[in-house]
């Protein structure tokens, strides 16, 4: 029997045990917020960070692509990029290939906040991985790469 199989209710009832797909939430949700309180005693938000973040993997972006990315309303990601433009930390740049669309990119400023953020990641990884080998914490990520990777195909 496969997990999958163990996971499944009987006919007419939602599952409510961990499963796998409840476990991940969970861990995804718990991993915000420990890194959200931790955050924000250096004076970042969550919104914040998350742009900051997105923008650090894709810099360039637009901000359609950004909202898609962050999965919030390309309106709402507009006044998010105005308050990081207005405190130095996010830049708009033309588009070259569309003049009506605008790419976005980190200034210093913003990059001087992620290198602060970057002890306060790991510490939040470390505690998160506590227990596990390294043989362990190997297996984890290539098996959520594989989960993610399932996910992104079209189905």
């Amino acid at each position: 029997m496969t997990i999958a199989q163990a996971e499944s209710p009987p006919a007419g009832r939602f599952a409510v045990a961990d499963t796998i797909g409840v476990l991940v939430s969970d861990a995804a949700r718990l991993l915000r917020r420990r890194f959200d309180a931790r955050a924000r005693a250096i004076g970042v938000s969550r919104a914040q960070w998350q742009v900051l973040i997105a923008l650090a993997r894709s810099e360039g972006s637009s901000q359609a692509a950004l909202a898609e990315r962050l999965e919030v309303e390309t309106i709402t990601v507009g006044r998010m990029v105005d308050r990081l433009e207005e405190a130095g930390l996010v830049e708009r740049r033309p588009d070259p290939a569309d003049r009506r669309a605008w790419q976005l990119f980190l200034t210093a400023r913003a990059n001087d906040l992620l290198l602060d953020l970057q002890p306060v990641a790991d510490a939040v990884r470390a505690e998160m991985l506590a227990g596990l080998s390294e043989a362990e914490q190997a297996e984890l990520h290539r098996l959520l790469s594989r989960l993610r990777a399932n996910l992104l195909r079209e189905g």
